[in-house]
């Protein structure tokens, strides 16, 4: 299949999708949002305690389940990682800060907008910026280095991990915590989400989808292969949301989002400078775990610890509003991924490196 017309279904099939799983129970503007979901299983494995948000998200599971089987099918997957995993780590740490300030990662804002909400295009500025800061860190020499082989048993852990979460959420131990209320309560049915999990990870690991690469690729090369995935991916969630009566334009009383123009803006910066120094989306990071890349599958602990320390120390947004732990948490945020990003410069520098801006910090 032509390349552009399989990255643009693929955004056209999670659109559609995000729009199918609010209608079969998700919560509302958040059919399909990575680190929401992934924020759910961390509460439902008791690493934090908010108990409107628990729940063992089989989209994360099939989306990682449908990755590795395609990856092995076409020969991709390769156990591999060394790659300055701790700064890894640290990077996706404080871009779930950001993420939970602004309630959704890049899919969602795309999901938002999809349903008229208008505070989301503060956070798409905001991620354009962060992206933008970050790609400038890139043409001065910032890169993660390169992975190097691993044993093929590193590479097999994620996707057993994920194997074990879906029996526990079939199991139903009562050590896992599941909401009686809020957007955790609020779910499609196991098999469904599991399926467009399953159809997802499959179509992502062929096409590569990545909003965060997608932008960085535009500014660096006037490249629109994977930004297209996203349009693609806003067109259909739009035309979807109109036709099942979804779409409510405007920016008060939008579901689980606040108003906060500011924080809207500086929390997706937050993501979109953490992510794009990472060198992909949070949904690019599990993708590439599913393919053996125990790097990423450390960037997705990364953000299950963000998740765990937003919501046991107050840190993460409402539809109340940010509170002030979030802020702060966002502005030293900036803070410490700025100090990475220029310390990793300046080694580069030290040792007279090569640029090549075509590693996207990978």
């Amino acid at each position: 299949m032509n390349k552009k017309i399989l990255i643009m279904l693929t955004g056209g099939v999670v659109g559609l999708l995000g729009v199918l799983l609010v209608v079969f129970g998700n919560p509302a503007n958040m059919g399909y949002c990575i680190a929401c979901f992934i924020r759910d299983i961390t509460g439902a494995l008791g690493l934090h305690r908010a108990e409107p948000v628990q729940y063992l998200r089989p989209e994360i599971i099939g989306l990682v389940i449908g990755a590795f089987a395609t990856a092995l099918y076409t020969g991709e997957f390769k156990s591999v990682g060394g790659s300055n995993t701790f700064t890894r780590f640290t990077l996706s740490f404080f871009g779930m800060f950001g993420m939970l300030v602004f309630l959704g990662c890049p899919v969602r804002v795309v999901l938002r907008l999809s349903g008229g909400d208008l505070n989301a295009i503060m956070g798409l500025f905001g991620l354009i910026a962060g992206i933008g800061l970050g790609t400038y860190y890139i043409s001065q020499g910032y890169s993660l280095g390169r992975t190097v082989s691993q044993s093929k048993t590193n590479g097999y852990i994620f996707p057993l991990f994920m194997v074990a979460l879906l029996i526990l959420l079939i199991a139903n131990p009562p050590f896992i915590f599941f909401s009686n209320k809020g957007p955790g309560s609020q779910h499609a049915a196991i098999w469904l989400s599991l399926l467009a999990g399953l159809i997802v990870g499959c179509l992502a690991q062929r096409s590569r989808l990545c909003m965060i690469g997608g932008i960085r690729d535009f500014v660096f090369f006037r490249d629109t292969y994977l930004l297209s995935g996203f349009i693609a991916m806003l067109v259909v969630a739009t035309l979807g949301n109109l036709v099942v009566g979804k779409f409510h334009l405007g920016f008060a009383n939008q579901p689980v989002a606040h108003s906060d123009g500011l924080w809207n803006f500086l929390g997706m910066t937050l993501a979109g400078f953490s992510f794009v120094l990472l060198g992909g989306c949070p949904l690019r990071q599990l993708i590439s775990a599913a393919e053996g890349n125990g790097d990423s599958a450390i960037t997705v602990l990364g953000l299950m610890a963000g998740a765990a320390f937003s919501h046991n120390f107050s840190l993460a947004a409402s539809p109340a509003g940010v509170p002030i732990g979030g802020k702060i948490a966002v502005i030293l945020g900036l803070i410490v991924v700025s100090l990475i990003g220029g310390l990793n410069i300046l080694k580069f520098k030290r040792i007279g490196g090569t640029l090549n801006v075509t590693s996207g910090g990978r």
